[in-house]
């Protein structure tokens, strides 16, 4: 038995508009300006952070076993400033604010980086 032919019937194309979404051009500018000064300020407290903890564990000679405590008190001022990072900004006069998470997660990422980068090349002179 020959079969039945199939008519496809083609279903009418569903119509998509796009809409964007308000683009407000000064708060995105004020954002990016209010991150890069942000970024900046941490970048100078990675360096003076990073030069106070070479100068204290340079304080002891690497003979003796307080050289290890010492580190570990540089560590820890480094990480006590980065959580400070955003206090001092505001008191600088910066809205912290408007920065989104991932823009202050990474600033303080970076900071951890450089700091410790600074402290442990001037351990070395």
């Amino acid at each position: 038995m020959a079969k039945k032919r199939r008519i496809i019937e083609e279903e009418p194309e569903e119509s998509y508009e796009f809409t964007p979404t308000e683009f407000n051009e000064r708060e995105f500018i004020l954002k990016e300006i209010y991150t890069s000064k942000i970024f900046a300020v941490a970048i100078v407290l990675a360096i003076i952070v990073g030069i106070v903890g070479a100068v204290l564990i340079n304080m002891e000679p690497m003979v003796s076993g307080t050289w290890y405590l010492m580190s570990i008190v540089a560590t820890v001022i480094s990480f006590a400033v980065m959580f400070l990072i955003k206090k001092i900004s505001s008191l600088l006069g910066l809205h912290p604010e408007l920065i989104d998470v991932k823009s202050l997660a990474g600033t303080y990422l970076i900071y951890l980086a450089l700091a410790l980068g600074v402290c442990i090349i001037g351990v070395q002179f």
